[in-house]
């Protein structure tokens, strides 16, 4: 005999592009939204039965919908809105999950000043939410992807295991690149709750690492990915665990003796491949 364990559907990869018309200055979102309904569709998929099945075409335009209505300013509190209107409109979902990506504008400043209604694009950075909704409560976590950064100084590799297949030479000085992605648990209280400034939260949590990273004398990846991750949960109550994936994107000296120079370390080759893959979770105790 057969049985389902588990099932969930939805909608993916819905864009979204807001424009908020405040008096004299305009606002700019980006969107990435998901949307996916688990409960009650055992029938659905064992007869064929579609009599609870929400079309994933309405997902997609509860999206529009919602954002029409919706005064959000952050990716934290509209995945909020989408959790509860769904869950109370279909009694047969047990849960519902968001998840929403966010692309970075930046406003343009024109004579030194902010312009009100011209952007740009930022960085490839991307701000990421993920909400599970069910019928107990919320849990709610936030994060960054693809945030690349680099120390030129206060970084070396050295003291690590040494055997007959070990070519890297060690050093007390480096560079040291990586692509940050970081994501972060919100406490219950946070996550249930309302009036939360979740984008001062965000950028908190973001600059409090920035600045770790930038601070830290590094003695490996590891060694400063601790610290970034402790300084967060040591500054800010709001989150109670985090996980940080620290990719080392390599910058390798280029070796410029045969052409009668010496390289004190400032010219490089840049490769992303293959690199070394670096990753934690840190919680409170």
């Amino acid at each position: 005999m057969i049985e389902m364990t588990a099932n969930r559907y939805g909608k993916s990869r819905v864009r979204l592009v807001k424009v908020t018309h405040n008096e004299g200055y305009h606002e700019l979102y980006e969107w990435m939204v998901e949307v996916l309904l688990e409960g009650d569709y055992e029938t659905a998929h064992t007869l064929g039965d579609n009599s609870k099945i929400l079309p994933t075409d309405t997902m997609k335009n509860t999206v529009y919908f919602l954002a029409r209505e919706s005064k959000a300013t952050s990716i934290e509190v509209f995945a909020q809105e989408m959790g509860a209107f769904l869950m109370g409109r279909n009694p047969q979902v047990s849960a519902v999950h968001v998840k929403i990506e966010a692309v970075m504008w930046k406003r343009l400043t024109i004579d030194g000043s902010p312009h009100p209604d011209s952007f740009m694009r930022g960085s490839n950075e991307r701000q990421i939410t993920w909400l599970r909704q069910d019928r107990s409560g919320t849990k709610l976590r936030s994060g960054l992807e693809d945030l690349v950064i680099m120390k030129t100084a206060k970084s070396g590799f050295e003291d690590y295991i040494v055997d007959e297949l070990t070519t890297l030479k060690p050093t007390a000085d480096r560079l040291f690149c990586t692509a940050l992605t970081a994501d972060w648990v919100y406490s219950g209280a946070i996550a249930g709750g309302g009036g939360v400034d979740f984008n001062a939260l965000r950028e908190e949590i973001r600059e409090t690492m920035l600045e770790s990273f930038a601070g830290h004398d590094s003695l490996s990846v590891q060694h400063t990915l601790y610290a970034m991750g402790e300084t967060a949960l040591n500054k800010v109550k709001a989150i109670t665990e985090v996980h940080l994936l620290m990719p080392n994107k390599h910058c390798i000296p280029v070796d410029l003796s045969r052409f009668g120079q010496e390289n004190p370390n400032e010219i490089f080759v840049p490769t992303d491949e293959p690199h070394g893959t670096i990753e934690a979770t840190l919680r409170r105790k």
